[in-house]
């Protein structure tokens, strides 16, 4: 991707000193793209570095192997790098810049169709992997804000509670339900399990209260007690054509690139 030379000893080639053999549509179409992504990706850090720093404060516990800001930063930075590259690149033409930028979509493509292709044939142990990212998250719950945002969220869209069942909050120590426990909270489940009533105006956080004390059929009639992790995997084959067709849109922009 540069320019042709000029043609000739005096310069009067068939075409003049500011051909390119790159389409002016091709060209300005991939900076527009990139510069799109590019300003969403310092966003992503901004907002990233920003929680981060305000959670050093407010919750010096919270768990790194599960945060979600450090999530954002590094895929905000990676994002910011690859767009960079692919800006520049086909603003300026310049082969170093547009070559790497073709590097990182092919090897992103790739580690995307290795991902699914490993979904699938080791189905058992991604779906044992979903379940100790869950149970980590359970036991961290009260430990970081985002965190707890992000699972009552899930558990509330999947009318869902815990990972197998409502009875892994035990592994959380303020919602464990042995005698020992001095907490509160001991042998609740948070508020995101509970039935939602469409009449309720004003949300009762505590309706989780002593719900792992009683069984399965008691605690229905208040909470959801079927785990998180069926749901999600009901969820994906029940949505698997629509995944794959985002899938698809995802990678076919990079094979050009």
């Amino acid at each position: 991707m540069g320019r042709r030379a000029a043609g000739g000893g005096g310069g009067g080639g068939p075409h003049g000193d500011d051909f390119s053999f790159v389409s002016p549509v091709v060209k300005y179409v991939l900076f527009f793209f990139n510069m799109l992504f590019w300003m969403i990706s310092m966003v992503m850090v901004a907002v990233g570095v920003y929680a981060r720093l305000l959670k050093h404060a407010e919750a010096a516990m919270a768990c790194l192997a599960v945060d979600p800001t450090i999530l954002l930063v590094v895929v905000g930075v990676l994002t910011f790098v690859i767009t960079f590259c692919g800006c520049v690149g086909s603003l300026r033409e310049n082969i170093c810049l547009l070559q790497t930028f073709s590097i990182c979509l092919t090897v992103i493509f790739l580690l995307q169709l290795a991902a699914g292709v490993l979904g699938f044939v080791f189905s058992d142990k991604a779906r044992g992997k979903v379940s100790e990212i869950i149970n980590g998250a359970i036991v961290h719950y009260r430990d970081d804000l985002d965190l707890q945002n992000i699972i009552d969220f899930g558990q509330k869209e999947f009318s869902c509670c815990g990972g197998v069942s409502y009875k892994d909050w035990s592994q959380n120590m303020y919602f464990n339900c042995t005698a020992a426990n001095p907490s509160r909270e001991r042998c609740s489940v948070p508020f995101s399990c509970c039935l939602r009533d469409a009449a309720e105006v004003v949300i009762n956080t505590m309706c989780g209260q002593g719900m792992q004390a009683m069984s399965y059929l008691e605690a229905s009639a208040f909470i959801h007690t079927n785990g998180c992790i069926d749901k999600l995997v009901n969820w994906i084959h029940s949505n698997l054509f629509l995944l794959g067709g985002i899938a698809l849109g995802l990678a076919v922009p990079q094979v050009p690139g």
